[in-house]
C-alpha cells in the first residue's frame, strides 16, 4: 500500500497539495493538464524531490530519509533514459539481478527479437517498452510511469494501451501512471485521479470520474463540453431542472429544490432524432443543427438550443451508421432527447 498524507511541495510560482492519496495494488492513472502537478506528485514519491509538508508511506514504512536505492520505487520518465550506445539487453541487465530475468521481461513485454539492437535504433513503441522492463526489472514495490506513451503515433499508442493494460494489472503492486490524455487514463487505470493546479479535483473509477464528475472542471477536462447553468426545481413527480426555457426531469439528487447548478450530459449520451418522427418520452426538446463535422469515426453534430441570440450550444457524438440514417445538415430542425439518466448536477 502506496500512503500520501498531506503531501505538500511548494515553489516560487505552483504548489502540489496539500494531498492525500491512498494505492494499493492498482492502477490509478493521474489524469491533469500540463503544470498541474502530475510529474511533481512523481518526484515526490521516487524521492528525487523532498516534499516541504507531509508523508509518503510504503507498506507502512516511511519513505522520508530512505535513500533512492532503498525505496523500492521505479519510474520511467517522458523521454528516454536509455542508455543509447547498449543494446536494449544491456540496458536491461543494468538493473536485473540475472540473464533470467532480462528473458523473462523480454518475453513479458514482447520485445525478445530486439534485445541485441542498440537503443539508438529502436522504435518509439520498442523503447518505451524497454523501459518498462528496466524499471521492473529490479522487481520495485511501486511503479511511476510519466506519460509513457507521449510522442507516440496513435496507432503504436493504441497498442501500447492495451499491453500496459494487461501487464500492469498482472503486477499487483501500487501503480501511478501520469497521462494528460483522458482515453488512455480510461484504458489503462483502475482509479483515476485528477489534478487541476496542485490540488487533487476527484479520486474514483473512470468511468464514475468521467460521467459523474465533482467539478466542472473535471467535466470538461475529460471531454464533456456540455455544462450549463440550470436551476433545480421541485415537481410531484420528481425532481426537475430549467434550462434554457425547457425542464427537464432528471435523477434524484440530495441537492434542495431552489438550487442553481451546473447541467452536464455526455455527448455520447445525447440522442438524435429526424424533425418528423419525435419519439414519445420524457426530455424531448428542438434544436437546430449549427454544424456537422466528421471526425473518422464518429460525427460530432453543433445544436442551437433555445431562442435565437440566447441560445446554448449542446454537442451530440453518434456513430457513422446513426448519422447516415439521420442525414442531418446545417440549419436541419431536428428533436433531441437527453434522458433523464446521464443527466448529472453540480453545484453552482
Amino acid at each position: 500500500m502506496l500512503r500520501l498524507r498531506a503531501l505538500t511541495k511548494r515553489y516560487a510560482s505552483f504548489a502540489l497539495g496539500p494531498l492525500s492519496l491512498d494505492v494499493g495494488a492498482e492502477v490509478v492513472g493521474v489524469l491533469g493538464p500540463s503544470g498541474s502537478g502530475k510529474s511533481t506528485l512523481l518526484s515526490l514519491v521516487s524521492g528525487t524531490e523532498t516534499p516541504d509538508d507531509g508523508t509518503v508511506h510504503l507498506n507502512g514504512t516511511a519513505l522520508g530519509p530512505c535513500p533512492l536505492e532503498t525505496r523500492g520505487t521505479a519510474r520511467v520518465f517522458q523521454t528516454s533514459a536509455l542508455f543509447p550506445h547498449l543494446t536494449a539487453r544491456e540496458n536491461i541487465e543494468y538493473a536485473a539481478p540475472t540473464p533470467e530475468r532480462v528473458d523473462e521481461l523480454a518475453a513479458l513485454l514482447e520485445i525478445e527479437e530486439v534485445l541485441d539492437q542498440r537503443a539508438r535504433t529502436l522504435s518509439g513503441g520498442e523503447n518505451r517498452r524497454v523501459e518498462v522492463a528496466r524499471a521492473l526489472a529490479s522487481d520495485p514495490a511501486v511503479l511511476l510511469l510519466d506519460e509513457p506513451t507521449a510522442g507516440l503515433d496513435t496507432p503504436v499508442r493504441r497498442r501500447l494501451r492495451g499491453h500496459f493494460r494487461r501487464l500492469l494489472r498482472d503486477l499487483r503492486i501500487p501503480v501511478l501512471y501520469v497521462t494528460h490524455n483522458q482515453a488512455e487514463a480510461s484504458t489503462v487505470a483502475d482509479r483515476v485521479a485528477v489534478l487541476q493546479d496542485g490540488e487533487l479535483q476527484q479520486v474514483g473509477p473512470p468511468a464514475e470520474v468521467f460521467n459523474r464528475p465533482a467539478t466542472t472542471f473535471v467535466a470538461r477536462f475529460t471531454g464533456n463540453p456540455n455544462v450549463f447553468p440550470a436551476r433545480l426545481v421541485s415537481a410531484s413527480s420528481g425532481p426537475r431542472v430549467e434550462w434554457n426555457g425547457a425542464r427537464l426531469a432528471v435523477p434524484a439528487t440530495d441537492l434542495p429544490p431552489d438550487t442553481d447548478v451546473w447541467l452536464c450530459i455526455r455527448p455520447e449520451q445525447v440522442e438524435l432524432c429526424p424533425e418528423d418522427d419525435p419519439p414519445a418520452s420524457p426530455n424531448v426538446i428542438e434544436a437546430t443543427v449549427a454544424q456537422h463535422i466528421f471526425r473518422g469515426g464518429e460525427h460530432v453534430v453543433v445544436l442551437h438550443v433555445g431562442d435565437e441570440g440566447d441560445e446554448a450550444s449542446l454537442q451530440a457524438r453518434v456513430l457513422p451508421s446513426t448519422a447516415r440514417v439521420l442525414d442531418v445538415d446545417r440549419g436541419d430542425r431536428i428533436h433531441v432527447r437527453l434522458s433523464p439518466d446521464p443527466l448529472h448536477l453540480i453545484r453552482r
